[in-house]
């Protein structure tokens, strides 16, 4: 059976391999701070059902403490080594919650259930709990290998080590833009995603984070970033890896792959 992928927004998607769903990054919020959702709706209740939550990194539009609050009781959430420590909030909202928290790191793998496991692989990127967060957990992705191998890559830089890290891969969920007019040090930007997806070589891709949120009040600030990533990637990945399928699903679409 294909893995299923259903993109709510941002890097907040649900794969659904086996039987099993696992929501990345879950972000279900109209505004955060001074970004303001501007295209897709805010993902429906039914988004927050997983048996599975992977947290890429603590960034609080990957870890969003609200967005997690909606989560069934007893979920089991999946996060970077150290989040705990590093953000008490999470600590706290696990045991309100009873969350079946486990913390990994680049290398580590576990179960999930019915053939499915997941394994954390390293990313490229500041994964601290911004402003003034520490060091204290690392940036991740994951693998979730089922019937299909799907690779989440979270946020990342692109790097020499990536493919060979994350080995073979079926499907690959890639960032491709981010929430403002110019992109820092760690994200992939089209061009570097379609480098990315010739070394990963998947039989398809999914281009994610782009064109969700934008600083409110820079609407008329390079508008392009927040337009065009996704069919930017499209455009370059068939240059450079032309036998890989790109799907580029609408904001809470469901796409079946590869």
């Amino acid at each position: 059976m294909p893995v299923e992928v259903t993109w709510w927004g941002h890097a907040t998607c649900t794969v659904e391999d086996s039987g099993v769903r696992l929501l990345t990054d879950p972000l279900f919020a109209r505004r955060l701070a001074h970004l303001r959702r501007r295209r897709g709706a805010v993902p429906p209740a039914r988004a927050a059902v997983a048996d599975v939550v992977l947290v890429s990194h603590l960034h609080a539009d990957h870890l969003h403490l609200p967005s997690l609050a909606r989560l069934a009781p007893g979920t089991r959430l999946v996060v970077p080594r150290g989040a705990r420590r590093a953000v008490p909030g999470l600590a706290r909202l696990a045991r309100a919650r009873s969350f079946a928290v486990t913390e990994v790191a680049p290398g580590e793998e576990f179960a999930v259930r019915d053939g499915v496991r997941v394994r954390a692989v390293s990313a490229r990127h500041d994964g601290r709990r911004l402003p003034f967060g520490p060091h204290l957990a690392p940036a991740l992705g994951y693998v979730v290998q089922g019937e299909a191998r799907t690779y989440f890559a979270g946020d990342t830089g692109l790097f020499d080590a990536m493919a060979g890290e994350v080995g073979p891969v079926d499907v690959a969920l890639l960032p491709v833009g981010g929430w403002g007019p110019y992109l820092g040090q760690g994200h992939l930007d089209p061009g570097r995603a379609a480098r990315a997806l010739a070394a990963l070589d998947p039989a398809a891709a999914v281009p994610v984070h782009y064109g969700t949120y934008w600083p409110i009040g820079m609407d008329a600030v390079r508008p392009h970033e927040f337009h065009a990533p996704g069919e930017e990637f499209v455009r370059l990945a068939g240059q450079l890896a032309p036998k890989v399928t790109v799907r580029v699903p609408a904001h809470g679409e469901r796409v079946r792959l590869p």
